[in-house]
């Protein structure tokens, strides 16, 4: 598949790299304005065009809501960065851009960014917490345990229509909603859920009483359902590719975990750029403190990482779809074909 088994590299190595990746986490200012800009005002273009065209023509303005869906990866990014607090060096900055972007965004703010650090914490650990901030997967054991009714389910969770198309619209609108994650600490994300959607209600409710329905359903909708298959694809490629990490508790390696479980998904520059380079995510598992913006400038003033990241191209990730259970043995993701061949006949 073109990915790397970094566990034949030398400890050493690895060992290295969060120093290396330290020295980019200083945030800069000038760039962080920057993306604001050129990220918010094509997306208020972008939306503003497409409801001047809806009388015109509904399918151009929906070609223009997957532009803008990308637009709307940019300002999720920043998003993303504020709830590291890693896109402004002033924490009370951070969190005002951080709830401003999740009002377009539609992903709440506080409650997203404590759910997505659980997930840098525990990125590919084989427990029981293994779906907060991340895509639910069992081991090929796990799976051959299930009744008949059990692993029904788990193949039609994990068919491509429910991951990719079905899901994506489920996990923006529905259970993003809701408090879901019960764990002890995290009453006050909770309670800036509730505060989010309160805020959510407002500003559609007003939306839609100064432009109408149609704004709604024809203009910003479309934007935030193409805005989350792509974020479910990049999120799923950069964590369930064939050579991914997982491991158990009691044997996980943090630095293992961030460069072997995560992708350098290698795409053409201005998709880095449409997508804020989430696609270096080996360093920002490495360090999430580093911006967005210094992420592939420290991926390429370092050559070390192009030895050790888990490179995987657009073409190659297609594949990944297939993935389906982590088989402990390979040490590699399979497919439910593969699982099929080699273990339903007891091999």
């Amino acid at each position: 598949m073109g990915t790397t088994k970094v566990s034949n590299y030398d400890p050493a190595i690895l060992q290295r790299l969060p120093a290396i990746v330290k020295a980019y986490q200083l945030p800069d200012t000038k760039k962080a304005v920057i993306q604001i800009l050129n990220s918010f005002l094509p997306f208020v273009a972008i939306w503003v065009a497409m409801y001047l065209l809806l009388d015109v023509s509904v399918w151009i303005t929906l070609a223009l809501s997957v532009v803008n869906a990308f637009f709307l990866v940019r300002i999720f990014i920043i998003q993303h960065d504020c709830g590291h607090q890693a896109f402004t060096g002033n924490r009370k900055a951070n969190d005002i851009i951080g709830e401003v972007c999740s009002i377009i965004s539609f992903m709440p703010y506080r409650y997203w960014a404590k759910s997505h650090n659980f997930h840098h914490g525990h990125n590919g650990i084989l427990w029981e917490h293994r779906d907060i901030g991340d895509i639910n997967l069992l081991t090929v054991n796990e799976f051959r345990s299930l009744s008949r009714f059990e692993k029904a389910r788990y193949l039609l969770f994990r068919s491509a229509p429910v991951l990719f198309l079905i899901g994506p619209a489920w996990y923006l609108l529905i259970q993003n909603r809701f408090p879901l994650i019960r764990l002890k600490g995290w009453e006050h994300a909770h309670k800036a859920l509730i505060k989010h959607n309160l805020i959510l209600i407002g500003f559609y409710v007003a939306i839609i009483w100064l432009l109408g329905y149609k704004a709604f359903l024809l203009v910003h909708l479309p934007i935030l359902l193409f805005f989350a298959v792509i974020a479910v694809w990049f999120f799923y490629v950069q964590h369930q590719h064939e050579t991914s990490y997982k491991e158990w508790k009691e044997k996980w390696e943090y630095i293992r975990a961030a460069i072997q479980g995560s992708t350098y998904y290698k795409l053409p520059r201005f998709m880095h750029w449409l997508t804020g380079n989430i696609g270096y995510h080996h360093i920002h598992h490495l360090n999430p403190l580093v911006p967005n913006y210094e992420l592939a400038r420290c991926h390429h003033e370092n050559p070390v990482f192009e030895q050790v990241a888990n490179k995987i191209t657009f073409w190659q990730s297609l594949r990944c779809i297939f993935n389906k259970l982590w088989d402990e043995d390979q040490e590699r993701m399979i497919s439910f074909r593969e699982y099929m061949r080699r273990y339903r006949k007891g091999k």
